[in-house]
């Protein structure tokens, strides 16, 4: 068995940009515990068709690992019930996962990436914008400190590191720390479980401008709704 070095956190402050398109409050922020969801997602699911998209897969997280009662339990949990089945540097898709960044910059820089190939990947598109809604996350617990680890930090591919992050999901583990492969000299989180998330809290909305070729201009346009 391969020995790890980890990393403990205790409310470690980090950050991630969401799509502002997404509602900022759902069902989970309404309860207060696991059993009061249970009961209002019931009801809720016979009025309001629009319940299911909200709350995403219920399927794919374990109620019990819901952080009930934090301030942003929605951003925190809806990583994990809207997985993008494209997968990321540590899913093969069929998981989700909670990717943070230590500031602001290596969130908008890891996002832009991201935002910039999904841009360049629609036919014909010479102009767009989107709108990136801030967030301060913050948590606690020990993850895998893989900063040494060469093979997950390739740019593009993504075969090595998500073999990782399957390995150590199934072992149970709660994260991984890693170097941003977008913004040299900073490092990421990426959390298997929001089970040890304190809070996560909306700051600041950015503004990607696409000019046809990539992202050309970020600047933000708010600091709070």
């Amino acid at each position: 068995m391969v020995k790890h070095k980890y990393q403990t956190l205790d409310k470690q402050q980090a950050y991630r940009l969401v799509n502002s398109k997404f509602p900022p409050e759902s069902l989970f922020d309404d309860v207060a515990d696991e059993a009061e969801f249970e009961a209002v997602y019931a009801i809720q699911a016979l009025t309001n068709p629009r319940i299911q998209d909200e709350c995403g897969n219920l399927a794919l997280l374990s109620t019990d690992e819901i952080p009930f009662g934090i301030k942003g339990v929605n951003y925190a949990t809806a990583p994990f019930t809207h997985v993008n089945p494209d997968g990321s540097r540590f899913s093969d898709g069929t998981f989700g996962m909670l990717y943070v960044a230590d500031t602001i910059q290596t969130a908008i820089a890891e996002t832009k990436y991201h935002q910039e190939k999904a841009f360049q990947n629609i036919t014909g598109l010479h102009y767009d914008t989107v709108t990136m809604r801030g967030i301060a996350v913050s948590f606690s617990g020990n993850v895998v400190n893989a900063t040494q680890n060469k093979n997950i930090h390739t740019p593009n591919d993504y075969s090595a590191s998500r073999l990782f992050g399957n390995t150590l999901r199934k072992n149970g583990e709660l994260g991984i720390y890693y170097k941003s492969v977008r913004n040299s000299g900073a490092y990421c989180w990426g959390l298997f479980s929001p089970q040890t998330v304190h809070s996560a809290i909306q700051t600041k909305h950015f503004e990607f401008v696409y000019d046809g070729t990539c992202i050309s201009t970020v600047r933000q346009i708010s600091t709070i709704d």
